[in-house]
This record gives structure tokens, C-alpha cells and sequence, in this order.
């Protein structure tokens, strides 16, 4: 993962779960605005979220961001 993507999960997860406590879920469509505007750092994101790791829909911020603090 590039660290641009890195950067931007672990930036949208801490303001998350600054807004909305530890329980918040999220989709990788959280890390980007609703207009496809870098189709390639959307793809990254879809195939590590999708292909990768085989996550469901909404997952944890907090466990999205430990496995991106841990390198997964």
C-alpha cells in the first residue's frame, strides 16, 4: 500500500473515532469524497480492503487502523 492510502485511512479513522467513539464502522469508500477523482488509489484501497483481507462491508475503524499501524 502506498503511503499516500496509508496516510489517508489512518487520518479518516482517527477523526472518526474522535466523532463517533471506537465502535464506528467504515467502508473504504470512507477515505475518499463521493466523486471518483484517483480511480487508481480507489482501486488500491477496493483490492486491499476486498481481495487482501476479504473484509466485510463495514469494519471497525479502530481495527481498520491497527492493521494499517501494523503493516497488513
Amino acid at each position: 500500500m502506498r503511503e499516500a492510502l496509508r496516510a489517508k485511512i489512518m487520518t479518516v479513522c482517527e477523526k472518526k473515532i474522535m466523532l463517533k467513539g471506537d465502535k464506528v464502522g467504515l467502508s473504504f469508500y470512507a477515505f475518499f469524497a463521493n466523486k471518483n477523482d484517483d480511480p487508481d488509489l480507489l482501486m488500491e484501497a477496493a483490492t486491499w480492503w476486498i481481495q487482501t483481507h476479504k473484509l466485510d462491508h463495514f469494519v471497525k475503524a479502530k481495527v481498520i487502523k491497527e492493521m494499517v499501524k501494523r503493516g497488513l
